[in-house]
């Protein structure tokens, strides 16, 4: 790893660290006041809502530590690094997500039921109301600035922790129109406090399991999308003298990639100047995919003219065997 590449992962890592840390106190702050409010304000909404802001808080401390790990180079037990470090904080996050939309779903579900039997539920106060409101406005926030850094520093657990930021606003505003139509409806419609709750969770679980399946994707070693591929093919080809590519093989590690592929060149040339094209075909790859990109390129001679690349941008052995 060069010095510019090392100067890269520790700006990154630093900037990951810094729109962490911001995250989880503002979270420590919002927690607090909500299950205060939720306690003193006989609202069970927003003591969901502050257990999901536990879910927040536990989850940026998860984002810490495992990016630390993931910002880590090769070693010997480690070829590709420590890139699937990040994609497993990513899964936690998801089933923490999914933990709290069933939770939720589960404790509304059960007040509803028993309003349904005629038990009075409690009457929300109008600090349970506050204290949504401020969420709402907070969360949006931190949110915004979490997926933009996320964007920046292309990590996958930041900006899946920007989604939870997302899902908190979210679940704030289900709890702010249920504990505000309980209040100025009264005590006949106080059941839609944990309706409320109901209607955010099932949004919470949907977005935990678009969190959840890239990344078991990522673990089940699926390949970079067809379209991706096809990028890589068209930059192979692009280089004079060299065609057919073949045995592609790609996956991501994190928030990097590998590419495998082999490519055939003219059995003539030097093994130097083919060593050369070989090269150059690798930080072509690094310029579209990323500087951390991993690429094996495995060079067979060819004899025979070049042929001519086919639809796909693959090359007529694309998909073939040996």
């Amino acid at each position: 790893m060069t010095t510019q590449e090392t100067a890269l992962d520790d700006a990154r890592e630093r900037g990951i660290y810094r729109v962490t840390v911001i995250g989880s106190v503002v979270n420590l702050v919002l927690l607090t006041f909500k299950f205060f409010a939720g306690i003193v304000g006989n609202s069970a909404a927003m003591m969901a809502d502050a257990v999901h802001s536990l879910s927040d808080f536990v989850t940026d401390i998860i984002v810490i530590v495992f990016v630390r790990i993931s910002s880590k180079p090769e070693d010997k037990s480690h070829d590709y690094g420590h890139g699937k470090y990040e994609t497993l904080a990513t899964a936690i996050i998801g089933l923490f997500l999914l933990a709290v939309g069933v939770g939720i779903l589960w404790n509304g579900a059960t007040a509803i039921l028993n309003f349904v039997r005629g038990e009075e539920l409690p009457e929300p106060g109008m600090l349970a109301l506050v204290a949504a409101l401020v969420s709402i406005g907070s969360k949006e926030l931190l949110y915004q600035y979490t997926a933009f850094k996320g964007r920046r520093f292309n990590s996958q657990a930041v900006v899946a922790n920007a989604w939870h930021h997302r899902s908190d606003a979210l679940s704030s505003v289900g709890t702010a129109l249920g504990i505000g139509g309980a209040i100025v409806l009264g005590k006949d419609w106080r059941v839609l406090d944990p309706l409320a709750a109901v209607v955010v969770s099932v949004f919470i679980i949907r977005m935990s399991v678009k969190l959840l399946v890239p990344c078991l994707e990522e673990l089940l070693e699926k390949s970079l999308p067809e379209e991706e591929e096809n990028r890589i093919c068209q930059a192979i080809l692009s280089f004079p003298g060299v065609s057919s590519p073949h045995h592609l093989r790609t996956r991501r590690i994190g928030n990097a990639c590998a590419i495998s592929v082999h490519v055939r060149m003219d059995g003539r040339i030097s093994l130097e100047e083919a060593h050369h094209t070989a090269t150059a075909i690798e930080n072509r790859l690094k310029e579209l995919f990323g500087t951390g990109t991993y690429v094996s390129i495995h060079v067979e001679p060819d004899k025979t003219p070049c042929p001519q690349q086919d639809g796909e941008g693959r090359g007529p052995e694309a998909g073939k065997t040996e």
